[in-house]
């Protein structure tokens, strides 16, 4: 979790360039390369490589973009929601990779990055769409009585402002850190007690280590909901952006 910085830069530790940030763009490279590679030669009967990359594209493209955002108006925000999530995706990935084993998204650096561009993004589609009436658009939903209004405006604003984007950086952050340090701790008790232990602990030690294989294959489960999870919030955010009425 604390490895020493690559190119070390600044008084304060974790200010330089560290293995996290080198995963990152070693992520964007891969990712890059993996829909240039699949889509250089298309062919009309796609191959396994192919295939593969048209299965990817289309996941996100109607499972995300057009289900959410709606048919009319998705095809402009599939490029953004398919670099979210094949970003996070693999970012997620590295932690259960060999000698990698740092999902980068554990950083909540990365997950505050991330979310602060959804959050500007889809603020920034709201008043293109309405211009300046997209502030009552958002804060006041249709249909609400008169004597309860202004509580739900200030509920509305801190909701929508405020909460929102915190809530969608800090659930992908949380899951990422929590299951990579359940998985180094059930590591780190496997090592103590099949090395430094006595009999009894041996055996709890195979039982700690069966333990956080299951936890490592259920963690890969939760890095890909994650990835979904959090590009669904996105389509959500812009189809909501781009209503007439809330």
């Amino acid at each position: 979790m604390h490895l020493p910085e690559i190119i070390p830069w600044g008084a304060d530790y974790g200010s330089g360039f560290g293995k996290q940030m080198l995963l990152v763009i070693l992520s964007v490279v891969l990712i890059s390369w993996f829909f240039m590679a699949t889509s250089r030669r298309g062919k009309i009967v796609p191959g396994k490589f192919q295939f593969l990359g048209e299965m990817s594209y289309n996941f996100v493209r109607n499972s995300v973009g057009k289900d959410i955002i709606g048919e009319k108006d998705f095809k402009p925000y599939v490029p953004l929601l398919m670099s979210l999530f094949f970003f996070i995706l693999l970012n997620n990935l590295f932690g259960v990779v060999p000698i990698f084993q740092l999902p980068t998204t554990s950083h909540v650096g990365t997950a505050y990055a991330l979310a602060g561009i959804v959050y500007v993004y889809w603020i920034y589609l709201g008043f293109k769409k309405h211009g300046i009436a997209y502030l009552k658009l958002s804060v006041v939903p249709s249909g609400v009585p008169k004597a309860i209004l202004p509580l739900i405006i200030v509920i509305e604003i801190i909701s929508n402002f405020f909460v929102r984007p915190l809530t969608h950086s800090l659930r992908l952050f949380a899951t990422m850190l929590s299951g990579h340090l359940i998985v180094m701790l059930a590591a780190a008790g496997t090592s103590f007690m099949l090395v430094e232990g006595g009999a009894f602990l041996k055996g709890l030690g195979v039982l700690t280590f069966a333990g956080g294989v299951a936890m490592g294959l259920f963690e890969v489960l939760i890095m890909a909901l994650q990835a979904y999870v959090f590009v669904l919030l996105t389509a959500i955010y812009i189809q909501g952006a781009l209503v007439e009425e809330h």
